[in-house]
């Protein structure tokens, strides 16, 4: 992207003309590592999945997820707010947070509200306030993953996949029957393929 292309006013000083193509870390490949699959976050969405406008079967539904979460994760400001939860996910297992042992951190007690904000955060980001209504759906009844994971990832990947969720049943009511099923011969094993072309914008 050209920074040229972005409205003076809105530039901060002394911005580059051009932003480096040099290749980052993939968020997904980041979760991964921590045993959290692609896989893992569409089975968990899919538990609460409820038939809608645009989104009306399961087929479509997990057609329009992984759509749906290849654009979110494309956007480093979310990727680092997730990294952000891994990393203090990390630090509170090893008793590193300021203010909190690591007895505390591990039994999630509830004066630490510090992770919802973090997981309201990140459905926000992504789909608005109707995230975070998703975000509190995914945050209570825990489906697949969410059950067992710690006090900060539970939130994160909470907030994660109910951003994503709401954005599934909001634009896949204008297009959800319309996106192909990516062609079965590209697939790796044991790997969905995700259809990599997505519509523009974000927030839905």
């Amino acid at each position: 992207m050209k920074l040229s292309d972005i409205n003076e006013e809105k530039k901060k000083k002394n911005q580059p003309e051009k932003v480096s193509a040099e290749k980052t870390r993939d968020i997904m490949k980041i979760l991964e590592e921590e045993g959290i699959s692609e896989d893992d976050l569409l089975s968990a969405a899919m538990e609460l999945y409820v038939p809608h406008p645009g989104v009306e079967n399961r087929d479509i539904a997990e057609r329009v997820f992984h759509r749906e979460l290849i654009l979110a994760v494309s956007d480093p400001n979310l990727s680092i707010l997730i990294y952000a939860g891994i990393l203090l996910e990390k630090e509170g297992s090893r008793g590193n947070l300021p203010g909190m042992n690591r007895e505390t951190f591990r039994k999630d007690l509830t004066f630490l509200i510090v992770d919802e904000v973090i997981g309201m955060s990140i459905a926000k980001y992504i789909s608005g306030h109707k995230g975070i209504f998703e975000y509190v759906r995914f945050d209570k009844l825990k489906p697949g993953l969410l059950s067992s994971l710690g006090p900060f990832m539970d939130d994160v990947i909470a907030g994660l996949i109910g951003g994503v969720s709401a954005n599934m049943y909001s634009r896949g009511k204008d297009d959800g029957g319309k996106i192909e099923i990516p062609d079965k011969t590209e697939e790796k094993p044991g790997k969905k393929l995700l259809p990599r072309k997505v519509s523009k914008g974000f927030a839905g």
